[in-house]
């Protein structure tokens, strides 16, 4: 990756701990590319969720510094990360995360409901116009006046995935959103998420223990080799 290459991610001597002397992270170093799709992995336990409430303003680390799409986390204030979360970061839960009352494409607007940055940066000329691009393209066009609860586990996703997207944020980060899919849906979920993150040039932080999923992405990293906590394990 050319040095001109902005990073979207940075860590430096980053240390938290919930208790005392017990780190939970202990990270020399890590860095992430702008526009890169990224697989993090690690089996439970090793701190992956931890890992992201840090990149995305949640927690904070006793030692050290994040730099996230070139803002110095330790210079925030919590509401300041709130909305730097919010407008710059799309979120993808393993639960998915949808609000049940709400219609699909209610659900995907909300992004761009509560941040006018994400609503400024749709390609449509209307937001309403923006959801049904994109639900054409997830394929779901036919389900935006659904509530979540009449809709299938692959279309949640979908719609997932778009309210993720929506708004073209700079960074998407995806928590173990596969974990509960059978082989076949779980590969056609992936190859959907990358396609549509490249198309909107946002850089991707996909996190899960399942190593077998790594052929999707651009680049891979283990949780466990960058933690020093874990200094001497293996996986």
């Amino acid at each position: 990756m050319s040095n001109r290459t902005p990073l979207s991610i940075s860590l430096k001597g980053v240390v938290l701990s919930y208790t005392k002397g017990n780190p939970v992270l202990d990270i020399d170093s890590l860095e992430i590319f702008a526009g890169r799709r990224v697989f993090l992995y690690g089996p439970s336990g090793s701190g992956k969720t931890t890992l992201l409430s840090l990149i995305s303003g949640i927690l904070s680390p006793q030692e050290g510094e994040i730099h996230v799409l070139g803002h110095d986390l330790r210079r925030l204030s919590a509401s300041e990360r709130d909305i730097l979360r919010g407008c710059e970061m799309g979120y993808i839960f393993q639960s998915f995360n949808l609000i049940p009352y709400l219609s699909v494409e209610e659900n995907i607007a909300l992004p761009c409901m509560f941040h006018a940055s994400r609503r400024r940066r749709i390609r449509a000329d209307s937001l309403s116009e923006e959801i049904r691009r994109i639900a054409k393209r997830l394929d779901i066009q036919d389900k935006l006046n659904a509530p979540i609860y009449e809709l299938s586990t692959g279309q949640q996703q979908r719609v997932a995935i778009a309210r993720a997207i929506i708004g073209s944020p700079p960074l998407v980060v995806a928590d173990e959103p596969t974990s509960s899919l059978d082989n076949d849906r779980r590969d056609s979920f992936l190859d959907l998420l990358t396609e549509v993150v490249a198309e909107t040039g946002s850089t991707l932080l996909f996190v899960s223990h399942d190593l077998t999923l790594t052929k999707h992405f651009e680049q891979s990293l283990s949780l466990t080799s960058i933690n020093r906590r874990n200094a001497g394990t293996f996986l």
